[in-house]
């Protein structure tokens, strides 16, 4: 399976991205990731792809929603009332299917994308 994601870039505090993230193959759950300078990969949302059921981080709970398109076998992550503290890259991700449910340990994932930068300028 490949990932193609999109749609980062540099917006003030308060405004709003969306992210996509595409999938050529069959998932089980799709999540995204971010990584700001200096520290480690966390967990910021996931969709299993069979229920549709969705996690956030507390962090983020409230102002980002993941959503999918299953006809495009795209994800989406809309991200609203950014912070500067958002700031990271940002990754999608995918698990296998008939994998560990864990959904919040980036070494579970089989499947990464390559990679956004989302910049939020205080």
């Amino acid at each position: 399976v490949q990932l193609q994601a999109s749609g980062g870039g540099l917006v003030q505090a308060g405004g709003s991205l969306r992210l996509s993230c595409a999938a050529s193959g069959r998932t089980y759950v799709m999540g995204w990731f971010r990584q700001a300078p200096g520290q480690e990969r966390e967990f910021v949302a996931a969709m299993f792809s069979g229920s549709g059921a969705t996690h956030y981080a507390d962090s983020v709970k409230g102002r980002f929603t993941i959503s999918r398109e299953n006809a495009k076998n795209t994800v989406f992550l809309e991200m609203n009332s950014l912070k500067a503290e958002d700031t990271a890259v940002y990754y999608c991700a995918a698990k296998r299917p008939f994998t560990s449910s864990d959904i919040y340990n980036p070494t579970l994932y089989a499947y990464w994308g390559q990679g956004t930068l989302v910049t939020v300028s205080s």
